[in-house]
């Protein structure tokens, strides 16, 4: 393994570490008595503030060159991909918890091949082991999702009953605060989260084919985020009071969001997905269910359940076997690549013999 590749996995497993922060420190935030709405305004604005100086900085002369109509998809891509998928996102992770949320993003990847399948962008064969694959991932996603939702089981002891995160706001906590009900809603609101984000992401694909600029692309998305969650924020939340920053576990979210996630984040995952592909960073995903886990039991208290845990593997096997298909078709689709080329030389080569032939004969006959 050369010093590249072993970066590569380095970056990844760093990326999973990152993205458990953001569950943890966004669920203290929420259970602290944030603003669902307010917080993550907050936190596109922050995002924004760090992306934006390095657009202008780096990409001035291309920011001219960005049509009208680009940027209006641009704007209807954030609206479903960052403020809608952020907003559901934040409400669920309210509702039930940070290791519920964490588990149903493994079912990203079924959910995404779902929404290619309907835009017509993925085809699945259902005579070949892929195409098998594929479908019997997206059933086990659907499958753990509805075991997260209506079974509970025993629940687990939190690995430390003393809260690193102090929490104020009354009726917070562990799921065992949680009424059934909510914690249904919240479940099936995750799973509308990871459908607006798919769709997002597979017309953000599109969109770079378009206009093939990954920072500006990203830098747009982001701060009209950050415009569309104001107006969200501002018509629900009209108490003054409730958008006061205090200096506690809110303040750290917030920042942690903006400059980690947002900032670096972003770079690492772009490196990470240019040296290895999408495949690779998608596959590290369950070492962030494992990661989000411990920590909200450590740090939040919560206690896990086994209906959470049975869920999890479910969700987990069903993005191994879309991922075994999708790599499987690669490769086949590589095979039937060199097939083609090889048969291209092959028959050059044996046109060649008789070229070679025709300009001894030829020879031969100047030579009379």
């Amino acid at each position: 393994m050369d010093a590249a590749s072993k970066k590569a996995y380095v970056i990844a497993i760093v990326l999973q570490v990152i993205y458990t922060g953001f569950s943890v420190l966004s669920k203290a935030a929420l259970d602290n008595g944030m603003s669902i709405f307010v917080f993550n305004f907050y936190r596109q604005a922050t995002g924004s503030l760090i992306l934006l100086p390095l657009a202008l900085l780096f990409q001035r002369k291309n920011v001219t060159s960005m049509p009208l109509m680009l940027l209006l998809k641009l704007f209807l891509c954030a609206l479903f991909g960052n403020t809608l998928s952020l907003n559901v996102y934040n409400v669920s992770l309210k509702l039930t918890s940070a290791t519920l949320v964490a588990a149903a993003g493994n079912a990203v990847p079924a959910v995404t091949l779902c929404m290619a399948l309907l835009l017509r962008m993925e085809v699945v064969n259902l005579r070949s082991s892929s195409g098998i694959a594929k479908v019997s991932g997206a059933a086990l996603c659907l499958a753990g999702v509805l075991v997260m939702a209506f079974y509970a089981g025993p629940g687990l002891s939190p690995v430390s009953r003393h809260r690193a995160f102090a929490v104020h706001a009354p009726g917070s906590g562990a799921h065992s605060s949680t009424s059934k009900e909510a914690w249904i809603v919240g479940t099936f609101l995750m799973v509308i989260n990871n459908m607006a984000w798919s769709l997002s992401a597979v017309w953000q694909a599109r969109i770079l084919k378009e206009f093939p600029n990954r920072m500006l692309v990203a830098v747009s998305l982001c701060v009209f985020s950050a415009l569309q969650s104001l107006v969200v924020a501002a018509v629900a939340e009209r108490d003054f009071s409730r958008w006061k920053q205090r200096l506690d576990v809110s303040l750290v979210a917030i920042a942690y969001n903006g400059f980690v996630v947002t900032g670096v984040s972003y770079y690492l995952q772009a490196w990470c997905v240019e040296m290895k592909g999408p495949v690779f960073c998608a596959a590290w995903l369950p070492l962030y269910s494992v990661f989000t886990m411990f920590c909200s039991s450590f740090f939040l208290g919560e206690i896990v359940h086994l209906g959470s845990i049975l869920g999890a593997i479910l969700l987990i096997g069903g993005l191994y076997s879309v991922l075994w298909g999708k790599s499987k078709e690669s490769e086949f689709a590589s095979c039937s690549d060199m097939n083609r080329i090889d048969g291209a030389q092959d028959e050059q080569e044996h046109n060649k013999p008789d070229a070679d032939e025709d300009a001894k004969s030829e020879a031969a006959g100047g030579q009379v």
